[in-house]
């Protein structure tokens, strides 16, 4: 488990048997052992020297990209979202962003200094880590085409300063050093005009709001589109539009949204999504990847099953 248990040399807040529902866009999944939100990043740091070399670790920040299992994550969570939380311009162009900042605040801090290029990312509702991680995109923008270094952290607590091509990036994918993790990008923009960068992002707002089921809890877009097509019509084409399995729900607005209509598990999400997936390939000869990560273990419920 912790060796950090023994010593405590950290700052930051631990809880045990957090419950992950309360930290992820679906509102659904079980508690995860441990979870930990650091004050700053020497407090990470710190904490991560603290750990069993082979404790599991996830990284958390809004969670609108994550689905936890019922049975929770046997493991500790590191929680970014309030904690890596710092934004500062380096230069006239260059802002660096903690992992923990959300993409909407660094669009609208980028836009509000007359600097453009990152509008997209009012579209994307999580964090700059969560960008990072998965090459985030909207609206024809993504997230490292505007990357010029990222700072990261590994398991024994040291820091790394990691240049783009350092990392192999494509569309929703990004490889790079195992077992080293985002606290900050430093990212490039251009000038521009203000007043047409904040209308660009109500515009882009505007737009999803009216396109995407927004107001529901959903974890985003749960398919990658394949190549040449949209995840959406394939599945709308398939007749699944409206489809339920328990409390989960085949958006009627938008249908590569799986939403939560109140009640849903873990396990109705995953079922609803394995579903999907399975009636589009027969339909359409396309297997869709999932874009949303499934982390934890399943509930006692479904052991043998």
């Amino acid at each position: 488990m912790m060796a950090a248990e023994k010593t405590q040399n950290w700052r930051g807040e631990l809880r045990y048997d957090e419950p992950m529902a309360s930290h992820n866009s679906w509102r659904a999944g079980g508690p995860a052992r441990c979870f930990f939100k650091p004050a700053d990043v020497a407090d990470l740091c710190d904490f991560l020297q603290q750990l069993d070399p082979q404790e599991p670790l996830l990284w958390l920040g809004l969670g609108s990209n994550l689905l936890v299992r019922d049975g929770g994550f046997p493991g500790t969570v590191i929680f970014t979202l309030g904690a890596l939380n710092e934004l500062e311009w380096l230069d006239a162009i260059t802002l660096r962003a903690g992992a923990g900042v959300t993409c909407s605040r660094v669009a609208r801090e980028s836009a509000k200094q007359g600097l453009t290029g990152l509008e997209f990312l009012a579209g994307i509702p999580g964090t700059m880590g969560g960008a990072l991680a998965m090459n985030a995109g909207a609206f024809g923008g993504e997230t490292w085409n505007r990357v010029a270094a990222v700072e990261t952290v590994d398991r024994s607590g040291r820091l790394y300063m990691r240049q783009p091509d350092e990392y192999r990036v494509s569309y929703r994918t990004v490889e790079g050093v195992a077992d080293e993790w985002f606290v900050a990008a430093r990212l490039k923009l251009e000038h521009g005009d203000s007043e047409k960068a904040q209308q660009q992002i109500r515009q882009l707002l505007a737009q999803r709001g009216e396109s995407q089921p927004v107001q529901q809890n959903s974890c985003g877009s749960v398919f990658r589109n394949p190549p040449g097509d949209h995840a959406a019509r394939l599945i709308e084409a398939a007749g699944l539009k409206g489809k339920t399995l328990g409390g989960a729900q085949v958006s009627e607005k938008h249908a590569n949204f799986i939403i939560n209509t109140g009640a849903a598990t873990a396990a109705d999400i995953e079922t609803l999504l394995n579903q999907v997936q399975g009636c589009v390939e027969q339909t359409h000869g396309v297997r869709l990847e999932p874009e949303v990560r499934i982390v934890g273990e399943h509930s006692p419920a479904r052991d043998g099953a």
